[in-house]
């Protein structure tokens, strides 16, 4: 008897370890990494071909659409009601509104901002906000080069064919006096964006719609002075996880892992993102904050403000958006900056 369990248990063994070696469902993904910082300190990016395959999925690019003459009439000569678009041409209007209906109209095309009776109609909100997008996109191009490099920004950067991007954030509704889950400020472990941790769910405002500073870790043993409160430092810790979240990297993709608060021991990318969050400070500051009078109420936040960016609403978990791809240079209209 102990015999034939001993040769089952044998058979069962030889039969799982071959499902685990020759079944693709039973395979590990072999894990790749790439070394971003200084060789032996073992900082890196780590992915599988798995985690490849469905990144590079999410980030296909739009179809292609072809490029229009400079020349010619002038938008202003042909169409009625144009007030930022005015330096181009017809044509390149022309070519810019297609690129609108896709990258940004959805299931319904350009009817998404326009009128469909009378295209010059100023009444739908989503025309008048369109603006305040074409203003913001061509002064990421052209004013935030050192972070945008010229690969530059499209509307579909963010919206990936989609009226609303994925990435925007809303204030949080604070916690009453004396409800069950009253946590004194601090989030709850439900919120994707800083890891699902029980620290501040929206660890973004007053930072990256304002000016709060982000540094936070004591260099000396002794401080002198009173520090940042706990809720100030989980706020920025929640803050750098969503970060990591947005981009789809760790820690040490910008900082030390020896002394985190070290610029020069960290990756010279962390002062490309630090140029990023200050990026994102201009844009909700000038851009987003302006248009709090054209929202819907169906499309403000529980506090009653309106939908506001951060790094995840470009990068949509990614290094680079869209992995690097240079769209831009082929979208001069939109201030993107032609290869040289």
């Amino acid at each position: 008897m102990k015999t034939t369990a001993l040769l089952l248990g044998g058979v069962a063994t030889a039969l799982i370890g071959t499902a685990l070696i020759f079944t693709p469902g039973w395979n590990l993904h072999r894990v790749h990494t790439v070394q971003t910082g200084f060789r032996g300190l073992s900082v890196g990016e780590m992915s599988t071909v798995k985690t490849d395959a469905l990144r590079k999925a999410a980030n296909a690019l739009p179809d292609a659409i072809d490029p229009a003459e400079a020349g010619g009439k002038k938008a202003t000569e042909v169409y009625k009601n144009v007030q930022v678009l005015t330096d181009l041409s017809a044509a390149q209007l022309d070519r810019v509104m297609l690129g609108f209906a896709a990258w940004v109209g959805g299931e319904n095309g350009c009817n998404t901002c326009h009128n469909p009776d009378n295209l010059a109609d100023d009444t739908p909100y989503q025309k008048r906000v369109a603006r305040t997008m074409i203003k913001m996109t061509r002064h990421i191009n052209k004013d935030w080069q050192p972070h945008v490099l010229q690969t530059g920004v499209t509307c579909y950067t963010c919206h990936r064919g989609q009226p609303v991007p994925n990435g925007v954030w809303f204030n949080e509704a604070p916690m009453t006096k004396g409800a069950a889950t009253n946590n004194r400020g601090m989030g709850h472990p439900a919120a994707a964006a800083n890891g699902y941790t029980a620290m501040q769910t929206v660890p973004f405002s007053g930072i990256l719609d304002g000016k709060d500073p982000v540094r936070f870790q004591q260099t000396k043993a002794l401080v002198e002075g009173p520090g940042p409160s706990i809720q100030t430092t989980e706020k920025s810790y929640s803050l750098m996880m969503a970060i990591s979240y947005g981009l789809g990297v760790n820690c040490t993709y910008c900082h030390s892992s020896r002394a985190f608060y070290s610029w020069s021991e960290g990756n010279p990318l962390r002062v490309n993102a630090w140029q990023g969050i200050n990026l994102v400070r201009d844009l909700n500051a000038n851009f987003m904050a302006p248009l709090q009078a054209e929202w819907p109420k169906e499309r403000l936040g529980p506090t009653g403000d309106g939908p506001k960016l951060y790094c995840m609403t470009c990068h949509q978990g990614a290094p680079k958006p869209l992995l690097g791809a240079q769209l831009a240079k082929d979208w001069t209209e939109l201030g993107g900056v032609a290869a040289k």
